[in-house]
Protein backbone atom coordinates (compact mmCIF):
# COMPACT_ATOMS: atom_id res chain seq x y z
CA UNK A 1 0.00 0.00 0.00
CA UNK A 2 1.40 3.38 -1.01
CA UNK A 3 1.86 5.99 1.68
CA UNK A 4 -0.65 8.81 1.62
CA UNK A 5 0.36 12.14 3.07
CA UNK A 6 -2.07 13.36 5.76
CA UNK A 7 -4.00 16.54 5.11
CA UNK A 8 -3.30 19.62 7.18
CA UNK A 9 -0.25 18.11 8.87
CA UNK A 10 2.76 19.99 10.21
CA UNK A 11 4.95 16.90 9.95
CA UNK A 12 6.98 18.49 7.16
CA UNK A 13 8.71 20.88 9.56
CA UNK A 14 11.45 19.37 11.69
CA UNK A 15 13.13 20.72 14.80
CA UNK A 16 10.87 23.71 15.29
CA UNK A 17 8.28 24.79 17.81
CA UNK A 18 4.93 24.94 16.01
CA UNK A 19 2.10 27.07 17.36
CA UNK A 20 -1.19 28.28 15.84
CA UNK A 21 -2.68 31.72 16.46
CA UNK A 22 -6.33 32.25 15.46
CA UNK A 23 -7.56 35.77 14.80
CA UNK A 24 -10.62 37.41 13.27
CA UNK A 25 -11.17 40.00 10.55
CA UNK A 26 -13.42 43.04 10.84
CA UNK A 27 -15.92 41.33 8.51
CA UNK A 28 -16.08 38.43 10.95
CA UNK A 29 -14.06 35.62 9.40
CA UNK A 30 -11.78 33.45 11.49
CA UNK A 31 -8.26 33.07 10.08
CA UNK A 32 -5.00 31.62 11.42
CA UNK A 33 -1.30 32.29 11.62
CA UNK A 34 1.01 29.31 12.16
CA UNK A 35 4.44 29.94 13.66
CA UNK A 36 7.48 27.75 13.02
CA UNK A 37 10.14 28.89 15.48
CA UNK A 38 13.60 27.62 16.31
CA UNK A 39 14.66 30.77 18.11
CA UNK A 40 13.86 34.46 18.13
CA UNK A 41 15.19 36.44 15.21
CA UNK A 42 15.44 40.09 14.28
CA UNK A 43 14.03 39.10 10.89
CA UNK A 44 10.59 37.49 10.75
CA UNK A 45 9.27 35.89 7.55
CA UNK A 46 5.56 35.77 6.73
CA UNK A 47 4.41 33.31 4.04
CA UNK A 48 1.19 33.92 2.10
CA UNK A 49 -0.42 31.29 -0.16
CA UNK A 50 -2.60 31.82 -3.22
CA UNK A 51 -6.21 31.09 -4.18
CA UNK A 52 -7.20 27.43 -3.64
CA UNK A 53 -3.98 26.63 -1.80
CA UNK A 54 -2.98 27.07 1.87
CA UNK A 55 0.00 27.13 4.19
CA UNK A 56 0.46 23.45 3.27
CA UNK A 57 2.28 24.46 0.08
CA UNK A 58 5.16 25.76 2.23
CA UNK A 59 5.49 22.74 4.55
CA UNK A 60 5.23 19.72 2.23
CA UNK A 61 6.67 16.69 4.09
CA UNK A 62 7.61 14.80 0.93
CA UNK A 63 10.44 17.17 0.03
CA UNK A 64 12.74 19.97 1.18
CA UNK A 65 10.12 22.67 1.76
CA UNK A 66 10.41 26.43 2.02
CA UNK A 67 9.87 26.65 5.78
CA UNK A 68 12.65 24.17 6.54
CA UNK A 69 14.93 25.91 4.06
CA UNK A 70 14.33 29.29 5.69
CA UNK A 71 14.87 27.89 9.18
CA UNK A 72 18.15 26.28 8.10
CA UNK A 73 19.25 29.50 6.40
CA UNK A 74 19.13 31.62 9.53
CA UNK A 75 15.53 32.84 9.35
CA UNK A 76 14.51 31.04 12.51
CA UNK A 77 11.08 32.62 13.07
CA UNK A 78 8.76 31.83 10.15
CA UNK A 79 5.00 32.44 10.08
CA UNK A 80 2.44 31.17 7.55
CA UNK A 81 -0.92 32.84 7.01
CA UNK A 82 -4.11 30.99 6.13
CA UNK A 83 -6.55 33.67 4.95
CA UNK A 84 -10.01 33.47 3.40
CA UNK A 85 -8.71 31.88 0.18
CA UNK A 86 -7.17 28.97 2.10
CA UNK A 87 -8.34 25.43 1.36
CA UNK A 88 -8.12 24.83 5.12
CA UNK A 89 -11.32 26.87 5.49
CA UNK A 90 -14.81 26.39 3.98
CA UNK A 91 -15.02 29.93 2.63
CA UNK A 92 -14.16 29.01 -0.98
CA UNK A 93 -17.25 26.80 -1.32
CA UNK A 94 -19.68 29.30 0.19
CA UNK A 95 -21.64 31.83 -1.86
CA UNK A 96 -20.23 34.91 -0.15
CA UNK A 97 -18.85 36.51 -3.35
CA UNK A 98 -15.61 37.72 -1.81
CA UNK A 99 -13.14 39.68 -3.91
CA UNK A 100 -9.53 40.75 -3.58
CA UNK A 101 -10.47 44.12 -2.10
CA UNK A 102 -11.90 42.25 0.90
CA UNK A 103 -8.54 40.58 1.46
CA UNK A 104 -6.59 43.80 1.03
CA UNK A 105 -8.85 45.62 3.49
CA UNK A 106 -9.64 42.92 6.05
CA UNK A 107 -7.38 39.85 5.93
CA UNK A 108 -3.90 41.26 5.38
CA UNK A 109 -4.08 44.16 7.87
CA UNK A 110 -5.61 41.88 10.54
CA UNK A 111 -2.88 39.29 9.95
CA UNK A 112 -0.09 41.87 10.22
CA UNK A 113 -1.62 43.29 13.41
CA UNK A 114 -1.85 39.80 14.90
CA UNK A 115 1.75 39.10 13.88
CA UNK A 116 3.00 42.35 15.40
CA UNK A 117 1.40 41.46 18.73
CA UNK A 118 3.90 38.61 18.98
CA UNK A 119 7.00 39.91 17.19
CA UNK A 120 6.79 43.60 18.03
CA UNK A 121 8.88 45.94 15.89
CA UNK A 122 11.16 43.30 14.37
CA UNK A 123 11.79 43.40 10.64
CA UNK A 124 9.05 41.56 8.69
CA UNK A 125 9.70 40.06 5.26
CA UNK A 126 6.81 38.70 3.18
CA UNK A 127 6.93 35.86 0.65
CA UNK A 128 3.67 35.59 -1.28
CA UNK A 129 2.28 33.49 -4.11
CA UNK A 130 -0.34 34.04 -6.84
CA UNK A 131 -3.42 35.99 -5.72
CA UNK A 132 -1.96 36.08 -2.23
CA UNK A 133 0.81 38.14 -3.80
CA UNK A 134 -1.67 40.39 -5.60
CA UNK A 135 -3.73 40.86 -2.43
CA UNK A 136 -0.72 41.66 -0.27
CA UNK A 137 0.58 44.16 -2.80
CA UNK A 138 -2.88 45.74 -2.88
CA UNK A 139 -2.64 46.19 0.90
CA UNK A 140 0.91 47.52 0.64
CA UNK A 141 0.20 49.95 -2.19
CA UNK A 142 -3.24 50.81 -0.80
CA UNK A 143 -1.56 51.78 2.50
CA UNK A 144 -3.58 49.37 4.65
CA UNK A 145 -0.29 47.83 5.83
CA UNK A 146 3.03 49.58 6.43
CA UNK A 147 6.39 48.77 7.95
CA UNK A 148 7.22 45.79 5.71
CA UNK A 149 10.98 45.40 5.23
CA UNK A 150 10.85 43.43 1.97
CA UNK A 151 8.62 41.26 -0.18
CA UNK A 152 9.03 38.33 -2.57
CA UNK A 153 6.16 38.12 -5.07
CA UNK A 154 5.83 34.89 -7.03
CA UNK A 155 4.10 34.69 -10.44
CA UNK A 156 2.02 37.89 -10.36
CA UNK A 157 1.89 41.33 -8.77
CA UNK A 158 -0.15 44.42 -9.57
CA UNK A 159 -0.32 43.89 -13.35
CA UNK A 160 -2.09 40.54 -13.93
CA UNK A 161 -1.69 39.24 -17.49
CA UNK A 162 -2.97 35.89 -18.71
CA UNK A 163 -2.93 33.80 -21.91
CA UNK A 164 -5.76 34.30 -24.43
CA UNK A 165 -7.58 31.09 -23.46
CA UNK A 166 -7.48 32.09 -19.80
CA UNK A 167 -8.83 35.52 -20.67
CA UNK A 168 -11.79 33.89 -22.41
CA UNK A 169 -12.44 31.66 -19.39
CA UNK A 170 -12.28 34.61 -17.02
CA UNK A 171 -14.78 36.57 -19.11
CA UNK A 172 -17.45 33.91 -19.61
CA UNK A 173 -16.64 31.17 -17.09
CA UNK A 174 -18.18 32.54 -13.87
CA UNK A 175 -21.58 33.22 -15.48
CA UNK A 176 -21.67 29.92 -17.35
CA UNK A 177 -20.72 27.96 -14.25
CA UNK A 178 -23.04 29.74 -11.82
CA UNK A 179 -26.12 30.12 -14.01
CA UNK A 180 -25.56 27.36 -16.57
CA UNK A 181 -24.30 24.53 -14.37
CA UNK A 182 -25.39 25.83 -10.99
CA UNK A 183 -21.82 25.68 -9.65
CA UNK A 184 -20.52 28.58 -7.56
CA UNK A 185 -17.12 26.93 -7.12
CA UNK A 186 -14.72 24.57 -8.86
CA UNK A 187 -12.92 21.73 -7.08
CA UNK A 188 -10.08 19.47 -8.29
CA UNK A 189 -11.95 16.63 -6.52
CA UNK A 190 -14.97 16.77 -8.87
CA UNK A 191 -13.92 13.39 -10.34
CA UNK A 192 -14.87 11.83 -6.99
CA UNK A 193 -18.42 13.25 -7.10
CA UNK A 194 -21.37 10.84 -7.60
CA UNK A 195 -21.72 9.33 -11.11
CA UNK A 196 -23.74 11.42 -13.55
CA UNK A 197 -23.58 14.46 -11.28
CA UNK A 198 -22.71 17.78 -12.91
CA UNK A 199 -19.44 17.89 -11.00
CA UNK A 200 -18.35 14.42 -12.11
CA UNK A 201 -19.38 15.02 -15.72
CA UNK A 202 -17.47 18.32 -15.82
CA UNK A 203 -14.33 16.64 -14.51
CA UNK A 204 -14.64 13.86 -17.10
CA UNK A 205 -15.13 16.38 -19.90
CA UNK A 206 -12.09 18.40 -18.79
CA UNK A 207 -9.97 15.24 -18.72
CA UNK A 208 -10.81 14.56 -22.36
CA UNK A 209 -8.70 17.59 -23.26
CA UNK A 210 -5.78 16.69 -20.98
CA UNK A 211 -4.09 13.48 -22.11
CA UNK A 212 -0.75 14.51 -20.56
CA UNK A 213 -1.37 12.51 -17.37
CA UNK A 214 -3.99 10.41 -15.58
CA UNK A 215 -4.58 12.71 -12.61
CA UNK A 216 -8.02 14.31 -12.83
CA UNK A 217 -7.03 16.82 -10.13
CA UNK A 218 -4.18 17.97 -12.37
CA UNK A 219 -6.57 18.39 -15.30
CA UNK A 220 -9.08 20.34 -13.20
CA UNK A 221 -6.39 22.68 -11.91
CA UNK A 222 -5.36 23.42 -15.49
CA UNK A 223 -9.01 24.14 -16.27
CA UNK A 224 -9.36 26.35 -13.18
CA UNK A 225 -6.13 28.26 -13.73
CA UNK A 226 -4.14 28.88 -16.84
CA UNK A 227 -3.68 27.60 -20.33
CA UNK A 228 -1.46 24.56 -20.74
CA UNK A 229 -1.02 20.81 -20.41
CA UNK A 230 -0.54 21.12 -17.48
CA UNK A 231 -0.94 24.82 -16.70
CA UNK A 232 0.07 25.18 -13.04
CA UNK A 233 3.56 23.62 -13.21
CA UNK A 234 5.90 21.51 -15.28
CA UNK A 235 5.31 17.79 -14.67
CA UNK A 236 9.04 17.11 -14.54
CA UNK A 237 9.35 19.45 -11.56
CA UNK A 238 6.81 17.60 -9.39
CA UNK A 239 7.57 14.53 -7.29
CA UNK A 240 5.45 11.44 -8.07
CA UNK A 241 4.31 11.47 -4.43
CA UNK A 242 2.90 14.95 -4.97
CA UNK A 243 1.15 14.01 -8.21
CA UNK A 244 -0.61 10.79 -7.09
CA UNK A 245 -3.87 10.15 -5.24
CA UNK A 246 -5.53 13.31 -3.93
CA UNK A 247 -2.31 15.08 -3.00
CA UNK A 248 -2.65 17.74 -5.70
CA UNK A 249 -6.17 18.51 -4.52
CA UNK A 250 -4.90 18.70 -0.93
CA UNK A 251 -2.40 21.36 -1.97
CA UNK A 252 -4.73 23.26 -4.32
CA UNK A 253 -8.38 22.89 -3.38
CA UNK A 254 -11.71 24.46 -4.32
CA UNK A 255 -12.13 28.00 -5.63
CA UNK A 256 -15.09 30.38 -5.52
CA UNK A 257 -15.61 31.43 -9.15
CA UNK A 258 -16.49 35.01 -8.14
CA UNK A 259 -12.80 35.74 -7.62
CA UNK A 260 -12.38 35.23 -11.36
CA UNK A 261 -14.55 38.28 -11.99
CA UNK A 262 -12.17 40.52 -10.09
CA UNK A 263 -9.15 38.99 -11.80
CA UNK A 264 -10.85 39.53 -15.17
CA UNK A 265 -11.46 43.20 -14.37
CA UNK A 266 -7.78 43.59 -13.51
CA UNK A 267 -6.66 41.80 -16.67
CA UNK A 268 -8.86 44.07 -18.77
CA UNK A 269 -7.50 47.15 -16.98
CA UNK A 270 -3.92 45.92 -17.18
CA UNK A 271 -3.40 46.63 -13.47
CA UNK A 272 -4.88 45.95 -10.05
CA UNK A 273 -8.10 47.93 -9.69
CA UNK A 274 -10.98 47.97 -7.24
CA UNK A 275 -13.77 45.52 -8.09
CA UNK A 276 -16.67 47.86 -7.33
CA UNK A 277 -15.93 51.54 -6.80
CA UNK A 278 -19.45 52.03 -5.43
CA UNK A 279 -19.02 49.56 -2.56
CA UNK A 280 -18.99 51.69 0.63
CA UNK A 281 -16.97 49.06 2.50
CA UNK A 282 -14.00 49.72 0.24
CA UNK A 283 -14.23 53.52 0.04
CA UNK A 284 -10.80 53.93 1.67
CA UNK A 285 -9.10 51.72 -0.92
CA UNK A 286 -7.76 53.23 -4.16
CA UNK A 287 -9.61 52.62 -7.40
CA UNK A 288 -6.21 51.99 -9.02
CA UNK A 289 -3.61 50.40 -6.74
CA UNK A 290 -0.72 51.83 -8.76
CA UNK A 291 -1.84 55.43 -8.27
CA UNK A 292 0.50 56.04 -5.32
CA UNK A 293 3.23 53.60 -6.29
CA UNK A 294 5.89 56.27 -5.75
CA UNK A 295 5.10 56.27 -2.01
CA UNK A 296 6.00 52.58 -1.58
CA UNK A 297 9.70 51.99 -1.04
CA UNK A 298 9.54 48.38 0.19
CA UNK A 299 11.98 46.38 -1.98
CA UNK A 300 10.23 43.63 -3.95
CA UNK A 301 11.79 40.59 -5.61
CA UNK A 302 9.54 39.53 -8.48
CA UNK A 303 9.88 35.80 -9.19
CA UNK A 304 8.39 33.92 -12.12
CA UNK A 305 9.04 30.77 -14.07
CA UNK A 306 9.87 31.21 -17.73
CA UNK A 307 6.99 28.79 -18.50
CA UNK A 308 4.32 30.61 -16.49
CA UNK A 309 1.11 29.44 -18.18
CA UNK A 310 -1.14 31.02 -15.54
CA UNK A 311 -0.01 34.64 -15.26
CA UNK A 312 2.37 34.79 -18.22
CA UNK A 313 4.79 37.74 -17.99
CA UNK A 314 2.84 39.59 -15.27
CA UNK A 315 5.84 39.98 -12.97
CA UNK A 316 8.13 41.09 -15.76
CA UNK A 317 5.69 43.88 -16.59
CA UNK A 318 5.10 44.83 -12.96
CA UNK A 319 8.84 45.00 -12.28
CA UNK A 320 9.34 47.23 -15.32
CA UNK A 321 6.54 49.63 -14.32
CA UNK A 322 7.60 49.94 -10.68
CA UNK A 323 11.26 50.32 -11.63
CA UNK A 324 10.31 53.33 -13.75
CA UNK A 325 8.42 54.86 -10.81
CA UNK A 326 11.00 54.07 -8.11
CA UNK A 327 14.28 53.11 -9.82
CA UNK A 328 16.87 50.84 -8.26
CA UNK A 329 14.74 49.23 -5.54
CA UNK A 330 12.99 46.23 -7.05
CA UNK A 331 14.48 43.06 -8.57
CA UNK A 332 13.32 40.43 -11.06
CA UNK A 333 14.28 36.76 -11.13
CA UNK A 334 13.08 34.54 -13.99
CA UNK A 335 13.51 30.85 -13.15
CA UNK A 336 14.37 28.67 -16.18
CA UNK A 337 12.25 25.54 -16.60
CA UNK A 338 9.61 26.52 -14.03
CA UNK A 339 5.95 27.48 -14.24
CA UNK A 340 3.43 29.11 -11.90
CA UNK A 341 3.52 27.22 -8.58
CA UNK A 342 6.49 24.86 -8.95
CA UNK A 343 8.93 27.57 -7.77
CA UNK A 344 7.50 26.64 -4.34
CA UNK A 345 6.29 23.02 -4.67
CA UNK A 346 8.86 21.75 -7.17
CA UNK A 347 11.10 18.88 -6.06
CA UNK A 348 14.28 20.86 -6.83
CA UNK A 349 13.01 24.29 -5.79
CA UNK A 350 15.36 24.12 -2.80
CA UNK A 351 18.25 24.13 -5.30
CA UNK A 352 16.89 26.33 -8.07
CA UNK A 353 14.68 28.91 -6.34
CA UNK A 354 14.94 29.05 -2.53
CA UNK A 355 18.62 30.13 -2.44
CA UNK A 356 17.80 33.17 -4.58
CA UNK A 357 14.95 34.09 -2.24
CA UNK A 358 17.20 33.71 0.80
CA UNK A 359 19.92 35.81 -0.81
CA UNK A 360 17.42 38.62 -1.41
CA UNK A 361 16.09 38.44 2.17
CA UNK A 362 19.57 38.51 3.65
CA UNK A 363 20.53 41.54 1.62
CA UNK A 364 17.41 43.38 2.83
CA UNK A 365 18.09 42.34 6.43
CA UNK A 366 21.68 43.62 6.39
Amino acid sequence: MEHRIPRYTHDGVADAEVSVYPFATEDELGLTLTRFRREDSDDVVLLIHGLTSSSDMFIMPEQRNLVNHLLASGFTDVWALDFRMSSRFPYNVETRRHNLDDIALYDIPAAVRALRRHVGSRRVHVIAHCLGSVSFMMSLFGQTVTGITSMVANSVGLTPRVPAWSRLKLKFGPTLLEYGLGLSYLDPRFEAAPPLSRRRLLARMVSLFHPECRASACHMQSFMWGSGKPAMYRHANILPETHIHERLADLNGASDVHYYRHVHKMVEAGRAVKYDSRDPRHRDLPNDYLDDAALVTTPILFVTGDHNDVFADSNVVCHRILSQVVPGIHELQIIPGYGHIDPFIGKNAYLDVFPQIVDFLKRQAA
